[in-house]
């Protein structure tokens, strides 16, 4: 029987978990760059043409990201610096340099985010996935001049040998594991790797796409989740507060300054380190990770 890659450790067992300058929550954006494949079913907005062989609705909607939506969010996201991480298909980037090219000139984070989002990340065998992973590696490093640290993959998939294979290609964390408002280790002290949060709810695919929530809706969510996650870092320090967007969602002009009211309220709020996750994940391997390792092994004693 397959067992998560992590061991059980509950919030409330941790020391307080504080990060640079006495910040006790930390901040980011996770902003996805995707590519999709034309003529092969993917992320909709409506089913009722997404069989066909050639389908310019959804196909030109999910475009529309690239083209417009995510030149319309640019300024907005600059309050946030570099607390961006991307997360970007390999295909995605050879494609659209112009957005990769913003993002290096502010200093923003580029994960791994499988090929393109017309694949789900599942159902390779080993050596297949090895070699798929180190070609994705090897894409992101020429377009972005940096090798990639962190992962998600499309839809947040795995194979159960993922783990094992992103570290063994430099990377250090991932994403997929969405079972925390902080960081964790998934790994000991000799193969090192560990979980950043990342939102699946507070994440524009599942609110507009499953849910049909409104732009006003959506605004309040992403308030709600900072405040209640900032209300309880005073007590217990630690939570990473992220936002998973979507230019073709977000980018949208109706759903954008919704979007863009959320950002204002939440950024520049004191306690709070914005930061993206490469910066996250350093800081935690450097400073925590062995005392979470310790921290584990005596909640499992008890």
């Amino acid at each position: 029987m397959l067992e998560p890659p992590y061991d059980y450790w509950p919030i409330v067992a941790r020391p307080p978990l504080v990060y640079p300058d006495g910040n006790r929550m930390a901040c980011y954006l996770g902003l996805n760059i995707e590519h999709f494949y034309l003529g092969k079913p993917s992320t909709c907005r409506t089913p009722v043409t997404v069989g066909l062989p050639v389908d310019p609705l959804n196909y030109g909607w999910r475009d529309y990201g690239v083209r417009a939506g995510f030149w319309r969010m640019l300024e907005a996201m600059d309050d946030f610096g570099p607390a961006i991480s991307v997360l970007l298909n390999s295909d995605a980037a050879v494609r659209y340099p112009g957005i990769v090219q913003a993002g290096v000139d502010r200093g923003w984070a580029f994960l791994g985010h499988g090929r393109t989002n017309s694949e789900l990340w599942t159902g390779f065998a080993e050596e297949e996935e090895r070699k798929g992973i180190a070609e994705i590696v090897a894409t992101l490093t020429a377009a972005t001049g940096k090798a990639p640290r962190g992962w998600l993959g499309p839809a947040l998939t795995e194979t159960a040998h993922s783990v094992e294979i992103l570290r063994e290609n430099g990377f250090t964390y991932s994403l997929d594991w969405v079972a925390d408002d902080q960081p964790f280790p998934m790994g000991d002290e000799h193969k090192r790797f560990l979980s950043v949060p990342y939102s699946i709810e507070i994440n524009d695919i599942p609110v507009f796409i499953d849910q049909a929530m409104t732009p006003a809706q959506f605004t309040q969510l992403i308030v709600d989740q900072f405040q209640v996650l900032y209300e309880e870092s005073a007590t217990r320090p630690g939570a990473v507060f992220s936002v998973s967007i979507h230019p073709f969602l977000v980018g949208q002009p109706f759903r954008f300054r919704h979007f863009a009211e959320a950002l204002k309220e939440i950024s520049s709020v004191p306690g709070v380190w914005y930061a993206n996750t490469d910066q996250i994940a350093e800081w935690y391997l450097a400073n925590e990770y062995d005392g979470a390792l310790k921290s584990i092994a005596e909640f499992q004693r008890s």
